[in-house]
């Protein structure tokens, strides 16, 4: 089994394909930038898009000087394809007689008068392209139909060219990743940090490279490794001794995929009292709520990175991470000096990421009814879910609702917290103990809002979609965890965080497990651009240092693995590295863990454009 043998692995690479027919109907290379909004525009619309003013300067702002590949794929992703329905509903409201038929005064009016206005010239220009009967009125049903007819065409004809030209197939890359922040569409400054770059300043300034490598030294410029790495012969950690007379703390929490596509978390401070063994363990959540449907979380990977508690990221260093793997759990054993730890999360993006909603064929599900007496009441199966959901935001599993764990809730769902005074409306209101929110109280707030919107669900819809459900209450953007800390010595402490510095620490404590446990292999005839490859039992992931004092970009290739996936998304891509910056290129996990794998990727350097 290769990399185009997952599902979820092809339907990511037909939507890379489009990108990049699509770019390249308006750009000779991928690694052309769009350099404005016009531009932006064109390759939107070749995309089969049709952007407003305001959607172009939603992405095309003051402070932007150009956009790449990897930026259009992002947009893309949030910016979906013109339906005709869509559009038959705008005409219809230009149809005062209602025979589908509009006038060129009604349409000129219409153009010319509201939204985003339109000279009388274009609106003729329209008008005589669409007016197919020359009869002075606009069948708009039938223009509708040419329109996305003629948009489908384009598409269609620059995926043959691209599947035609091998050359040009070829030349074509991505470079989706593994983004452990949330972080807006797409500034320069944003670029790096998506792909998990960070500048070193270790980095030597006198390190020297030539400048734009010619064609023919790119050929000479790569490096190829393989490994294969077998099912059988994994080592699982076992559990210490006695371990149930160990102190114990558990806490829970999610990985949430946000609309860029980036992976976000909470953090978590462990502190320990005194120099003590520890047993850590980390693994996907099960909630037990809906035995008959299916967890597609409990196959996400996990691991849990340990980092020293200094006051700046810099104070920091890595101390430990979970690599040992028992079915869905994730540990580490070892020793703890006393101390203050941050608890970083980590999914590798391999199993967890942003879903297709064309997917979802089916109707959406009922949210609120109608009882016999004309009260709104919600409906059996969004009560499993919202039960499902305080258990998720139960993070110290009490069965109750702590002011800063429904925060937490809050925070996902609308960007805002309840103050004390919101909190003392509550009590008066909803089911509480102890001054914490029950399940019961957490149905009747939600039952409220519903309520007061008089049964629309739209609100209902974004705290679902928030929190990772589709919109059939399946659960396919999130991965529900569960952490564990034992210690022998003392009783561990550990609370929840949202660090501005999260993200970051994440990132330096991924790049120190990579550079730490591995050696450095130079590009052949490159020796300032390094590649790293951390090669664990379960997951193998590479970092490329690139220490010259210009950008390099890396082209990599993993068509001879089998039975892998990449947090990619991709089996070819490129990797654009700013100068003296290291960035991770990718996470690779086995697709059938019973199953052996086999990681074979070349790395080349490309001639700068």
């Amino acid at each position: 089994m290769s990399f185009q043998e997952s599902p979820r692995h092809s339907e990511e690479e037909a939507f890379y394909m489009q990108c990049r027919a699509a770019y390249l109907a308006v750009f000779r290379s991928s690694l052309t930038n769009i350099t404005s909004k016009q531009q932006l525009c064109r390759v939107l619309q070749q995309a089969g898009r049709n952007p407003s003013r305001a959607t172009l300067s939603k992405y095309w702002t003051a402070k932007t000087s150009k956009l790449n590949f990897d930026d259009f794929c992002e947009i893309l992703k949030c910016e979906r394809e013109t339906e005709e329905a869509e559009l038959m509903r705008a005409f219809k409201k230009m149809d005062v007689n209602g025979d589908g038929y509009i006038s060129h005064s009604a349409l000129e009016k219409a153009l010319t008068t509201r939204g985003e206005k339109m000279t009388t010239e274009e609106v003729n220009a329209v008008f005589s392209l669409a007016d197919i009967n020359k009869d002075g009125k606009l069948d708009y049903a039938e223009f509708c139909r040419l329109l996305l007819s003629t948009v489908e065409q384009c598409q269609r004809a620059a995926l043959e060219k691209l599947e035609a030209d091998a050359k040009l197939k070829k030349q074509n890359f991505g470079s989706q990743s593994y983004s452990p922040s949330k972080s807006s569409v797409p500034s320069e400054a944003a670029v790096a940090a998506t792909h998990g770059a960070e500048s070193d300043s270790t980095l030597k300034k006198d390190s020297r490279s030539s400048s734009r490598p010619s064609s023919a030294r790119s050929r000479r410029s790569s490096l190829s490794n393989s490994v294969t790495i077998s099912s059988s012969k994994t080592r699982k950690i076992p559990e210490p001794p006695g371990l149930q007379e160990w102190q114990h703390s558990s806490m829970k929490g999610c990985f949430f995929v946000e609309d860029d596509g980036s992976i976000s978390s909470l953090q978590y401070q462990l502190h320990v009292s005194q120099t003590t063994d520890v047993y850590l363990t980390v693994q996907p959540l099960s909630l037990s709520h809906r035995p008959d449907k299916s967890s597609l979380w409990m196959a996400v990977d996990t691991a849990l990175f340990v980092m020293s508690a200094g006051e700046t990221k810099e104070d920091s260093s890595l101390v430990c991470f979970t690599e040992s793997k028992d079915k869905e759990k994730y540990s580490w054993k070892g020793e703890l000096k006393a101390g203050t730890y941050h608890l970083l999360p980590f999914t590798s993006g391999c199993r967890l990421k942003k879903r297709s909603k064309k997917s979802l064929s089916n109707k959406p599900v009922e949210l609120v009814y109608r009882t016999d007496t004309g009260e709104l009441d919600l409906t059996r199966e969004l009560r499993e879910v919202l039960s499902d959901i305080f258990d998720i935001i139960d993070l110290d599993g009490n069965g109750l609702l702590s002011l800063e764990e429904y925060n937490f809730f809050e925070l996902r769902t609308s960007g805002e917290k309840c103050d004390k005074d919101a909190w003392a409306v509550c009590k008066e209101n909803f089911d509480m103990r102890k001054n914490q929110l029950t399940r019961q109280g957490f149905m009747e707030l939600n039952l409220m809002e519903a309520t007061e919107k008089d049964g629309d669900p739209a609100d209902l819809w974004v705290t679902l979609e928030s929190m990772g459900y589709n919109r059939v209450l399946e659960l396919v953007e999130t991965c529900p965890l569960q952490i564990d800390v034992y210690c022998e010595a003392t009783q561990p402490s550990m609370q929840p965080l949202i660090m501005d510095s999260g993200p970051k620490l994440l990132n330096q404590a991924i790049q120190k497990s990579i550079t730490a446990r591995t050696g450095a292999k130079a590009l052949r005839g490159h020796d300032n651009v390094v590649i790293y490859t951390y090669r664990g039992e379960h997951r193998i992931s590479s970092l490329i240092a690139n220490k010259t004092n210009q950008k390099v970009t890396v082209h990599v290739n993993n068509e001879q693995s089998r039975n892998c996936c990449s947090s990619r998304g991709l089996t070819v891509f490129a990797v654009e590295v700013p100068a003296r910056t290291k960035m991770v290129c990718q996470h690779v996990l086995p697709i059938n863990e019973k199953q052996d794998w086999t990681y074979n990727c070349t790395e080349t350097i490309l001639p700068n454009t």
